[in-house]
């Protein structure tokens, strides 16, 4: 399990997860372009986060594998034509991808279960190990 640390808060995401999310966040932060980025909280209160990513706000990628993992291009699609929707980029699976080809409504996907996790970042640079 990787994670995407932002002002302060750290966001857990699943290694494959993060690296297409990774090449879409860095994308449009190459171009000079704010956007939000939103993500379903975990467990089972059926609610969201949301965070508002600009080009000087400093983000940090945490990966836990050793190697990269393997892209999948039209989830990379789906995600891009999120992020460059008036809702922002909304995180979705990788199986919500294959759904279907057409237009996407920029809504969280009502078969996910699973949510991700938001922490408090340590006072430090220093990741260690959090006792999740």
């Amino acid at each position: 399990m990787g994670y995407l640390m932002y002002k302060g808060m750290i966001v857990d995401f699943d290694d494959r997860l993060l690296a297409h999310l990774q090449i879409v966040i860095v994308q449009k932060l190459r171009r000079g372009e704010s956007f939000l980025l939103s993500w379903p909280d975990a467990g089972k209160s059926g609610g969201h986060s949301s965070a508002w990513l600009h080009p000087s706000i400093p983000l940090y990628f945490r990966f836990s594998g050793g190697h990269a993992p393997s892209l999948n291009e039209r989830w990379l699609h789906c995600l891009s034509e999120s992020a460059n929707s008036s809702a922002g980029l909304v995180v979705i699976g990788e199986e919500d991808s294959l759904l279907d080809a057409g237009p996407r409504q920029a809504s969280f996907p009502h078969r996910r279960t699973e949510g991700y996790l938001v922490h408090a970042a340590p006072l430090t640079q220093e990741i260690t190990a959090r006792g999740d």
